[in-house]
């Protein structure tokens, strides 16, 4: 007979973006919860307590847009895998952060491709979207393409909602789209192989937005002598002319967007057809595309990721946010790196779309695998004053919950019936993790990964 856990003494965030209990308790029989109230309760003789005296507890963290976390083809331009390593790396650090739910969007992958081949499973419940249209495939032919075998070009998005595919997109990923992963990584690569010069992400993307303008449409680009004066400053006068400068950034990020741009139509209208919600790259060059979308496809769930892109202005970031908004669009915030490590972002975006109330959904993106944890952005939220703790917290789990129905419908609330993911945190910064519960197994123990519970002693256990 499976022994009762109980979590006592603790506070108590369920998720539903409302409900504290100062002082309460969650009772977990096998993997579902039973009963969560206020109050101190007795446990029984053969329970394994967790005594969450001066700490937090919150449904497990689900993460509706990440990278990095598959062994197949990485990121919407069906890049190489990123290494085995690497894979193991960014699964623990999102486990460790309190990520019990993750949905992997590069959208190219396999289902047989979440786990590797003789592999442990890992604690961390990992999923996948697909962006199996022509377009999309065709795109990410035309930026890269590398990780594509003829099994993936000839894969359906039919075939992979088949196979348990929980949602669509990500449609119109950084990498064809002139997004992110252009600025720390295409261009960079492009440069070096010209020129011998690695540049920043930052200088990346500056030369990016002079030359092409923030839409990729020309429209703001800078005057020939802007150019030449921006190509000193990133050290190249002397390494490439502006003529052949211009050639290599257009070459490097245009080749892959009207395929891309077309590919945000397939996935609309196949949203609307499966009724499945569909992850769409929410930056400039897209911005006026996805509200079309939207009036063309009222039925369509759709979901406009990292809506806090760099590429949006402060004032447009919101206005842009709003009109979606006022469509039925979700609206996705990424830590990316703007929350502590702010390599290559800032957080004035993520900050103006929290305070104007423009925030439904809260993951990490990727940010070229420099992404803060959710619940670092949790805890500056509050901090700051910017949303309640229950408020807070409900933007990576109740509200997740909601808008992920196939995903994660069972989970994300701490309540009756609900699939024990429960995560317990330190009350004075949400972002430190103590413990982590995934599908009713101890995954985190004091920080530390356990893959199950199997070192209960004795017929009574107290994690202190």
């Amino acid at each position: 007979m499976e022994r009762e856990r109980l979590i006592i003494n603790g506070r108590i965030v369920t998720g539903d973006g409302h409900t504290v209990h100062d002082v309460g308790y969650v009772r977990v029989h096998g993997n579902q919860i039973v009963e969560v109230a206020a109050g101190v309760v007795d446990a029984t003789s053969d329970a394994v307590v967790v005594n969450a005296e001066g700490q937090t507890v919150i449904p497990g963290i689900i993460n509706s847009h990440a990278h990095g976390c598959i062994y197949g083809p990485s990121m919407p331009s069906g890049s190489r895998p990123v290494p085995n390593s690497d894979v193991v790396y960014f699964r623990n650090r999102h486990l460790l952060s309190g990520t019990s739910t993750l949905l992997n969007v590069c959208g190219l992958a396999l289902s047989d491709e979440i786990q590797k081949d003789g592999g442990s499973p890992h604690p961390l419940d990992i999923h996948l979207t697909t962006a199996h249209t022509p377009s999309n495939l065709h795109a990410a032919m035309a930026i890269d393409g590398s990780g594509l075998s003829d099994r993936h070009r000839s894969t359906t998005l039919e075939d992979m909602i088949d196979a348990g595919a929980k949602a669509l997109g990500e449609a119109g990923g950084g990498q064809t789209l002139g997004g992110g992963a252009q600025d720390y990584l295409f261009i960079p690569e492009a440069i070096y192989d010209a020129t011998g010069v690695r540049l920043s992400p930052k200088s990346a993307r500056r030369l990016k937005e002079a030359i092409l303008g923030r839409a990729l449409d020309g429209e703001g680009a800078a005057w020939p002598y802007e150019i030449k004066e921006l190509i000193a400053e990133c050290g190249l006068a002397s390494m490439i002319e502006p003529l052949g400068l211009v050639e290599l950034i257009h070459k490097t990020v245009m080749p892959p967007v009207a395929l891309s741009l077309e590919g945000l139509s397939e996935i609309a209208a196949s949203c609307e057809r499966h009724d499945l919600p569909g992850i769409f790259h929410n930056a400039v060059p897209t911005a006026r595309t996805l509200i079309r979308l939207k009036d063309q496809y009222p039925a369509a769930r759709m979901v406009a990721a990292h809506s806090n892109h760099p590429s949006f202005q402060a004032d447009e970031c919101v206005s842009h946010a709003r009109e979606l908004r006022e469509r039925g669009v979700v609206i996705d915030v990424s830590t990316l790196d703007c929350i502590v490590t702010r390599w290559r972002n800032e957080p004035t975006n993520i900050d103006l779309l929290v305070s104007e109330g423009l925030v439904d959904t809260l993951s990490t993106d990727f940010a070229g695998g420099d992404f803060d944890s959710i619940l670092t952005a949790v805890h500056r939220m509050v901090q700051r004053g910017q949303l309640t703790l229950p408020r807070a917290v409900a933007l990576a789990t109740g509200n997740v919950a909601r808008v992920f129905r196939e995903l994660a419908s069972d989970r994300g609330i701490l309540a009756r019936g609900k699939r024990a993911d429960i995560a317990i945190v330190e009350s004075h910064n949400i972002g430190r993790v103590r413990h982590l519960i995934v599908n009713g197994r101890l995954a985190i123990c004091n920080g530390a990964r356990m893959d199950a519970l199997s070192s209960e002693s004795g017929p009574r256990e107290r994690l202190p």
